[in-house]
């Protein structure tokens, strides 16, 4: 199992790319994976419905099955917020994680970069950043590909992906 991240300001395409490159990627045959960080509140349930009560309660955890899928939501109640580590081991085998935020973590990362969002590259400062997808032509020595060059992003983040377990001894070494 291999990890890359995607990284870049709000509003720079991060979302947009990836529900691009998923497709690709499964027509590869390669089955993907995503870790989405979110710096807000969010609710993947729904107001009202059994498993919000439940969590409302104070349940730890709530597992919802169907025919169609399951979902783990997990309460934290004040605990802190797990590393990117920590959820990698969460999931199951893939052939492909991607990270979508964990700006802060170490693992390799493919910046996304638009600019007309007017915000500066993170790369020169992120020594994970191993490459660049934007709209404009950029002064580096990092690879770079066109926002909309999906086959040389998928290329690009798979030679830039690392194993798992790479990914995370960095983490636990900047810990």
């Amino acid at each position: 199992m291999k990890v890359i991240g995607l990284a870049g300001w709000s509003g720079a395409g991060k979302t947009t790319l990836l529900t691009r490159l998923i497709p690709h990627f499964h027509a590869q045959g390669l089955r993907v994976s995503v870790i989405k960080h979110a710096h807000h509140q969010f609710d993947v349930d729904v107001p009202g419905k059994d498993s919000w009560r439940h969590r409302e309660a104070g349940a730890a955890e709530v597992l919802v099955a169907s025919s169609k899928r399951w979902a783990l939501m997990h309460e934290l109640r004040g605990a802190a917020e797990p590393r990117l580590p920590e959820l990698l081991d969460k999931l199951s085998a893939v052939d492909l994680v991607v990270v979508e935020g964990f700006k802060r973590e170490p693992h390799r990362k493919i910046e996304v970069h638009r600019a007309a969002n007017g915000k500066p590259l993170l790369f020169p400062d992120d020594a994970g950043i191993a490459g660049i997808a934007t709209d404009v032509a950029i002064d580096t020595r990092l690879p770079t590909v066109h926002l909309d060059d999906i086959e040389g992003a998928a290329a690009l983040m798979l030679r830039a992906a690392m194993p798992v377990e790479e990914a995370v001894a960095r983490s636990a070494a900047t810990r």
